[in-house]
């Protein structure tokens, strides 16, 4: 008997005969507490001449439908760093739109303060203690968010550090800009493959990449732009690569239903900049809340800056 996720952008099946149905974008048109049956949008056979087979997908109601049900009414999501700053903020507004928020937070006392400040105000809040480069802590976060929630809406990669600012790159220190892309890059790609079964199990899922203008080549090669001024090899290149993960995952992904983007929350006073950006922290989080909640799900693979498409 074969198993299938919501929505299965390929699956093979094998016949007695050994012969090889592929069914490609499968769509579920029923389901109950009975055999749910499939509608095929494109089959091809591996022998050359067609045989009669069946197919039978069995599904308890209480184990996708809740899943469809849920996705519709309670949604759910997960911020990394988001205890503070531009993290807290996007927890705040995207609690307030009525969100269950999983609130990612390195350090447990400052991950608590965070959650108290949320409950404050009536958000429904579940703080996870994570380390986005330790992957235990990681798989034992989506263990947390499966075990009580099935699923998951929105997955925010925001947690990352500066690491080493005002340096000449020929200056720049190796460990220290491995310490970077160990947290900015290699770090959203553990958190995302970790989640992405979770992903698959929500209608319409979101992965937001919290990325930034200084990873635009187009503007810190233009000399007449402010952030070619910027000296921070390890940071800027960090989300260069953040927005080449996002086309990455965006592509693997966009069969089964799930955008993929990255956002350039602004030049905005956080510790990253000892509080010397020009824009506020609900500022910078309006970009991130528009992609999880308002921008239409069909939107992937891009790179936005107040809800604009931003050059890569």
């Amino acid at each position: 008997m074969l198993r299938c996720c919501a929505k299965a952008p390929f699956l093979e099946y094998r016949h007695k005969n050994r012969q090889v149905l592929h069914i490609r974008r499968t769509t579920i048109v029923h389901h109950a507490d009975q055999p749910v049956h499939i509608t095929p949008v494109y089959q091809s056979y591996q022998a050359s001449y067609k045989f009669k087979t069946q197919i039978i997908f069995f599904t308890k109601r209480s184990h996708l439908t809740n899943h469809w049900e849920a996705s519709m009414n309670n949604k759910n999501v997960f911020i990394t760093g988001a205890n503070k700053s531009i993290g807290f903020e996007t927890a705040r507004m995207l609690g307030l739109r009525g969100y269950k928020v999983w609130l990612g937070s390195r350090d447990s006392n400052r991950g608590q303060s965070a959650a108290a400040r949320l409950a404050e105000v009536g958000i429904e809040t579940r703080l996870i203690i994570i380390d986005v480069t330790h992957p235990l802590s990681i798989a034992q976060a989506a263990q947390k968010i499966e075990k009580e929630d099935g699923k998951l809406d929105v997955l925010i990669n925001n947690a990352g550090i500066s690491g080493a600012q005002a340096v000449a790159p020929s200056m720049q220190s190796i460990s220290d800009i491995m310490a970077v892309y160990d947290t900015n890059v290699f770090g959203i790609i553990r958190v995302t493959q970790a989640f992405i079964p979770l992903l698959k199990c929500a209608r319409n899922a979101k992965i937001i990449m919290v990325s930034s203008g200084l990873g635009s080549l187009e503007w810190v090669s233009d000399l007449n732009h402010p952030y070619s001024q910027v000296q921070a090899m390890g940071y800027t290149t960090s989300k260069t690569a953040v927005n080449a993960l996002t086309v990455a995952f965006a592509k693997e992904l966009m069969d089964y239903g799930i955008s993929v983007n990255s956002v350039d929350p602004g030049y905005t006073a956080t510790d990253f900049n000892g509080h010397t950006g020009f824009r506020t922290v609900s500022e910078a989080a309006q970009g991130i809340v528009w992609l999880a909640d308002d921008a239409n799900s069909n939107i992937t693979s891009g790179f936005y800056f107040d809800q604009n498409r931003a050059p890569w």
